[in-house]
């Protein structure tokens, strides 16, 4: 890494460039979810590389960015929408920061990059997204080990789920009532086929239906946040993560209700030999196997990675998967966590130095296969329907898993810096 040039003063043409390559990296880095801490640690490099003397301070809906001393600085507050994960964008914005910092590339030619990185069309059509959904539900429902016509149900319900994402994405007036909308009527249609057939999966096949919603993810980088001592965005972050799940829980709530009554009024209808083609026979062995192939590859698409790192992506969540999985049987749940985010964080960081590119690519799905949201989505509809005590107990679980998987990314953040420093 080239040395940090000498500060540039406020008058000189080069700061006004440098001031905006800054602002706008901030805002392209911000909007893709970066977390606070590492927002905040690599605009800091920048800034210095560029000679700027610069604080920042980032919360989930906004920046605040100051240059110059502290008794003249300027201030900079730019209002920012969370918009959907990218980790195409992501990499492809690291790369531009690594140019920058590593081979002296000029911030005119970074704000270029950015800009035409920016106004690119989507990476992935729009039906291979609604895949994706199918694709990811349908595996999920084959972790949860429910009867093999279950899947095909679930997988139904992804598609339901990712049609409800996709128009609400595109309609303003809807954006903010997506989750709730899509929870209940994915669980009206669950509960009522689960009231028809006495399956008794209801409730399993609307999570998985559901799964890709679910803000299990922002829970556990809120966590991390927190961790960090980045309490503004930690906290924000949080209450956000649980303003979804009661989002999710009153949908859930609404669309039971509905369901059971469709179902228990459509059955009387349907003779029992009408039924025959959907029998409660057991998923294979193999199919848990199956599925973790195929739901890295569906987060590839959802998160909008780029093609050639597919192959990471299943890499990281495999990893993930089976050290929680296997060190969960032995150690206890909360340590399988810890583990399989500790080894996320420190395989995705050392792979990150040693290819040139941005850890988030892996950490991101690999995280997102082990993040407590099922258990919280629990945790809520057992409060909704009266269950206090359970409700509660499953809370704190959920608290317990998500504070191991945030001591799991920070532990494997320090064990790759430290092996980085002896290469």
């Amino acid at each position: 890494m080239k040395p940090p040039v000498p500060e540039i003063a406020p008058n000189d043409p080069q700061h006004s460039v440098s001031t905006r390559f800054v602002l706008e990296l901030a805002r392209a880095l911000h909007s893709h979810g970066t977390p606070a801490h590492r927002l905040e640690a690599l605009l800091s490099t920048v800034a210095a590389r560029l000679g700027l003397t610069a604080e920042f301070f980032s919360t989930p809906t906004s920046i605040m960015v100051g240059f110059g001393d502290l008794v003249e600085q300027r201030v900079h507050l730019m209002r920012v929408e969370p918009g959907e994960p990218n980790l195409g964008h992501i990499s492809r914005l690291g790369a531009i920061t690594r140019d920058l910092i590593e081979n002296g590339m000029s911030p005119t030619e970074g704000l270029r990059r950015i800009q035409a990185l920016l106004s690119e069309p989507p990476r992935w059509p729009r039906w291979l997204s609604l895949l994706a959904f199918v694709l990811s539900s349908g595996a999920v429902a084959c972790f949860l080990r429910v009867f093999t016509s279950d899947v095909f149900i679930a997988a139904a319900l992804g598609l339901l789920t990712g049609c409800i994402a996709i128009f609400c994405t595109r309609n303003e007036s809807w954006r903010h009532v997506t989750e709730p909308l899509a929870a209940f009527l994915v669980t009206t249609v669950a509960l009522s086929i689960d009231t028809v057939t006495h399956s008794g999966t209801g409730y399993a096949t609307s999570l998985a239906g559901l799964v890709v919603l679910l803000p299990g993810l922002t829970f556990t980088i809120a966590l991390t946040e927190l961790s960090t001592r980045h309490l503004a965005s930690g906290t924000a972050r949080l209450s956000g993560a649980l303003i979804v799940f009661l989002g999710l829980g009153f949908g859930l709530a609404l669309g039971a209700k509905l369901g059971i009554y469709i179902g228990t009024n459509f059955g009387l209808s349907v003779p029992p030999e009408g039924l025959s083609w959907m029998p409660h026979t057991s998923l294979p062995f193999w199919t848990e196997w199956l599925a973790l192939l195929v739901a890295p590859l569906a987060f590839t698409v959802l998160l909008n990675a780029e093609a050639r790192d597919a192959g990471w992506v299943v890499l990281a969540c495999g990893a993930a998967y089976l050290t929680s999985r296997f060190a969960g049987a032995a150690m206890g749940e909360e340590l399988g966590a810890f583990l399989g985010a500790f080894v996320v964080s420190a395989g995705s960081n050392l792979i990150a130095r040693y290819f040139r590119r941005s850890a988030m690519v892996t950490v991101v799905p690999g995280l997102l296969i082990l993040v407590p949201g099922s258990i919280g989505f629990r945790s809520v509809t057992s409060l909704l329907g009266q269950q206090v005590e359970v409700g509660v107990a499953t809370g704190f679980r959920v608290l317990i898993i998500g504070i191991s998987l945030a001591a799991g990314l920070l532990a494997g953040n320090v064990v790759a810096s430290s092996a980085r420093r002896r290469m």
